[in-house]
């Protein structure tokens, strides 16, 4: 069992004094620790994911200060703190923002340095087999990426996805927002190498992010509408996220009020349980569609496309 083996590898280091057997020790814990997602992923009690989280993540900061190389932390990090952020942080503020401006404004500066320090953290997993990576990224995004191969594009999603992130809860930030192509670089070369990555992670990101592509010509929603095909094609319909998504970009953006109902509505019913992979992200992804569907008198005015 997965938990066991991780315990005793957290006995084991905290039982070792010498430096090399230390080390062995925590590069033991530490792969256990990156091969451990489904422990958080397949749970069926998003408020119990957010109380252990931390504990997980912190402990991952701790290995990764005695190994700072290990690439899987690295990983693990940088896939960690990013949809806790979005799931526990962002989300509450969207939620609570109307009837307290304070607590949504510290609650989104709180996501947006953990979307930062995960990016950080995907950077630096990223230069184990590239050095200079993140130097590179700053110069020529384009030239940057080239680099990477098909075993980096984990890092290159979450490397992406966390900036991307941090983008959004930063309008104010032009320093922030200026990284854009950053972001679309990472992401196309993660896409070009493997578009199937993660059940159509990679698409499903980009339906969102086709909205704000710097530079593309004409509308972004076919674009979007391309996406959101595929990623439902990979993750066979068992994925919230995509619906969610396209109702939350598209649909409002072209006052669709009825597409984005039906949208909605059909995130809800997603079977939480067809796949356990994808249980607490379509839990996070249904409590989302839940508060959209909610404002859909705000979002739409009366006149509104209703009919489409």
């Amino acid at each position: 069992m997965q938990l066991t083996r991780i315990f005793a590898a957290v006995l084991l280091v905290a039982a070792t004094t010498g430096c090399s057997i230390r080390k062995i020790a925590v590069n033991k814990l530490g792969n256990a620790l990156a091969s451990s997602g489904t422990t958080f992923t397949s749970d069926e009690d998003p408020e119990l994911v957010r109380d252990a989280l931390p504990f997980s993540l912190k402990l991952i900061e701790g290995l990764l200060a005695e190994s700072p190389r290990h690439r899987g932390l690295l990983f693990a990090a940088a896939s960690g703190f990013t949809p806790y952020a979005y799931a526990f942080l962002q989300q509450e503020a969207d939620e609570i923002e109307d009837r307290d401006l304070a607590r949504a404004t510290a609650l989104r500066r709180r996501a947006r340095g953990l979307y930062i320090r995960a990016r950080d953290y995907g950077i630096r997993g990223l230069e184990v087999k590239h050095p200079k990576f993140g130097e590179a990224l700053r110069h020529d995004p384009e030239a940057a990426v080239r680099a990477a191969g098909k075993v980096d594009v984990a890092l290159l999603y979450w490397t992406a996805a966390s900036w991307g992130a941090a983008i959004s809860v930063s309008k104010n930030n032009p320093d922030l927002v200026a990284d854009q192509p950053i972001v679309e670089a990472l992401i196309d070369r993660a896409l070009a190498l493997d578009e199937k990555f993660d059940s159509g992670a990679i698409h499903s990101f980009l339906i969102t992010y086709e909205a704000s592509r710097n530079g593309a010509p004409g509308d972004f929603a076919p674009r979007s509408r391309k996406h959101f095909d595929r990623a439902m094609q990979l993750s066979s319909g068992f994925q919230a996220a995509p619906l969610v998504s396209l109702a939350e970009t598209v649909c409002v953006q072209t006052q669709n009020r009825r597409e984005f109902q039906s949208l909605l509505e059909r995130a809800t019913a997603v079977d939480v349980n067809a796949k356990p992979e994808f249980r607490l992200a379509n839990l996070v992804m249904q409590r989302r569609a839940r508060w959209l569907l909610a404002r859909a008198d705000e979002l739409f005015l009366e006149t509104g496309n209703e009919n489409q």
